[in-house]
């Protein structure tokens, strides 16, 4: 069994800054594809950005230049680092892994529960 577990998520005005962490625990040997989705009220989930064992890294459009994704490996942790926040990016975020043998890496077997975002103009 894998938990994944997020935090880092709060309040924060447009411009401004969060870094998101998320944190497995249990059999995660060769978690090798984690990301990051969000979903707003109302909107279906969309990812947000992924990385692989080989470090290979993928972002949506929205957030490209804004935010950048990286695992500490000793760790097992997962961050996301927020910058430039825009009220659009208010959503409920969740970290997310999954076995990786090659390919592209959009992980949907394990979820965390969620951290909130909320960006104010």
């Amino acid at each position: 069994q894998v938990q994944l577990v997020e935090s880092g998520g709060g309040s924060v005005q447009a411009g401004g800054s969060l870094r998101l962490s998320c944190a497995a625990y249990g059999y995660i040997y060769s978690l090798d594809c984690m990301g990051w989705f969000r979903q707003a009220p109302g909107k279906e989930r969309e990812g947000v950005a992924t990385i692989d064992s080989d470090g290979s890294t993928s972002y949506a459009d929205s957030v490209k230049g804004r935010f950048t994704i990286s695992k500490d490996n000793a760790k097992i942790t997962l961050y996301l680092q927020m910058n430039s926040l825009k009220p659009e990016d208010t959503a409920m975020y969740y970290c997310a892994a999954d076995w990786w043998s090659g390919g592209t890496c959009n992980p949907q077997k394990y979820w965390g529960q969620g951290t909130q975002v909320t960006v104010s103009s």
